[in-house]
């Protein structure tokens, strides 16, 4: 199997409705799928907080960690300032950073 590029969500977490804000990284995911990438959504790790709670450095470390494996970033807007290091870390590294229109995966083959 050919891998698809990752692409990594950031957006605001914390700032304002928590549910809101999980809600809208899902369906930016939802949509860079369809667009040929396989997209990694840290917001997700709000379930997983729900069962097994941590310090909030411990998912953003983690978040860092997956970015990494990144091919590209995709910034939600809205205030967070930990989704602007996750912008800044993805730009140290020379990882692309998109925001407003989710662009189609590089080698992707979508329907019109």
């Amino acid at each position: 199997m050919t891998h698809k590029p990752i692409l990594y969500i950031a957006g605001p977490y914390t700032k304002g409705d928590v549910v809101v804000n999980v809600r809208k990284a899902i369906s930016i995911a939802s949509v860079a799928r369809r667009r040929g990438w396989l997209p990694f959504c840290p917001h997700l790790f709000h379930l997983w907080h729900m069962v097994d709670p941590h310090h909030y450095t411990y998912w953003t470390d983690m978040d860092l960690e997956w970015l990494e494996l990144a091919d590209a970033l995709y910034r939600l807007g809205g205030e967070s300032s930990g989704a602007d290091i996750e912008v800044a870390a993805a730009q140290a590294r020379g990882i692309p950073v998109y925001e407003g229109f989710v662009p189609v995966a590089p080698g992707a083959e979508v329907e019109a």
